[in-house]
């Protein structure tokens, strides 16, 4: 296959604030920045990477895709956003979910999931997510 996973591309008021915010957050840097685009990621050739480009509207409505993030410690993590810029937001889960739905700092959600060592299969199950196959 000649087909890789390159990066997601987010709109951006103002691409540099939130690619930073992103780089701090995931522990990125920033690999390109110009008018027309901020690239952050591990380094240039791990893949993939986020993209901030330039738009002149604010988000409006929930998004369309998402990011989920898993952390070794849900709540250090979540303060640690929190202090970063993110905000709690509710869009409609329930309040017994073993995630916390969080926003950057123009509004676009993600989800810091429950700690790594806990994603079992049983909760992957009954959650309706199916584990992929180890590639290997």
């Amino acid at each position: 296959m000649s087909l890789r996973f390159y990066q997601v591309a987010v709109d951006a008021r103002d691409p540099a604030a939130l690619a930073r915010f992103w780089a701090e957050a995931l522990g990125y840097r920033v690999l390109l920045e110009n008018e027309e685009e901020v690239v952050i990621g591990v380094d240039e050739t791990a893949y993939p990477g986020l993209v901030f480009v330039p738009v002149p509207e604010a988000k409006s409505g929930k998004n369309r895709l998402h990011l989920d993030l898993a952390p070794d410690d849900q709540d250090a993590e979540v303060a640690r956003l929190l202090d970063l810029g993110a905000t709690v937001v509710d869009v409609g889960q329930s309040a017994d979910v073993p995630w916390q739905v969080l926003a950057d700092p123009e509004g676009n959600e993600f989800c810091v999931l429950s700690p790594k060592s806990s994603l079992t299969d049983s909760w992957t199950a009954s959650a309706g997510y199916v584990t992929p196959p180890r590639v290997t």
